[in-house]
């Protein structure tokens, strides 16, 4: 049993092998064709053949994806860390659509096709920039989490500090604390889609300060991200090392 348990994990998780890699090239080859057909489906006065087909190809996919997660499961040395772990939990979301549509009312279920579209995750299972990026962020997670909060108390300042520069002038636009928050987004993070703008003195020169500090919020996530990249780097050098 352990052999064969061993010989199924350099197919389904060991590319570097040739039968690996060719499954690795087919399932990802697989979940391209699958969001093709998925955006073809969506298309108006489709022939009832091409709509055939279209199914016939689901169900062969989401037979191969279902096959493919057993295997992974069968594979896995701690089968529930799998099933729960991120790649585990985007491999099911890959084919729960399908079983749940079948066994529902399809006008009830039409939301549930959305959940295709996760098969789009399956694909940083073999990236290795995916995977980096994933080890930069555990290395930079608890300064991000930080930079959130901090970036979620700004975001309500400045929410606070324009409605009470533009409540008077404008109270169809800044009639609170809640709707004030919308121009928070749009200007703390520098986009300024210009719908609502201050027209007095002091909400011109309170926007200018939040610019500022939107600046700010923009570049430092950026910068967390690329040192711990760097980071990611080095660590992955010394493994292969």
């Amino acid at each position: 049993m352990n052999r064969i348990r061993a010989r199924i994990a350099a197919v389904v998780d060991d590319p570097t092998t040739r039968i690996g890699f060719a499954f690795a090239i087919t399932i990802q080859l697989l979940i391209i064709a699958s969001l093709v057909t998925f955006a073809v489906d969506t298309l108006p006065d489709l022939p009832p053949r091409t709509r055939d087909y279209l199914e016939l190809f689901e169900v062969v996919t989401v037979g191969v994806f279902s096959l493919e997660y057993l295997l992974r499961i069968f594979a896995s040395p701690g089968p529930i860390r799998f099933i729960c772990s991120f790649f585990g939990l985007m491999d099911l979301l890959a084919i729960l659509p399908f079983y749940l549509t079948a066994s529902l009312d399809l006008r009830a279920a039409r939301s549930f096709r959305l959940l295709r579209l996760f098969r789009i995750f399956k694909l940083a299972r073999y990236s290795a920039a995916v995977r980096r990026f994933h080890r930069a962020f555990l290395i930079a997670k608890e300064e991000l989490v930080l930079f959130l909060m901090v970036a979620l108390i700004l975001l309500y300042l400045s929410a606070v500090g324009i409605y009470y520069c533009e409540n008077e002038a404008q109270p169809e636009k800044f009639c609170s604390v809640f709707h004030s928050l919308w121009w928070s987004v749009a200007t703390l993070t520098t986009v300024g889609y210009g719908d609502i703008y201050p027209v007095t003195v002091a909400g011109k020169a309170f926007t200018f300060l939040v610019l500022l500090v939107g600046l700010g919020v923009v570049s430092v996530p950026a910068g967390l991200v690329a040192s711990a990249l760097a980071k990611a780097r080095e660590m992955e050098s010394v493994e292969r090392k």
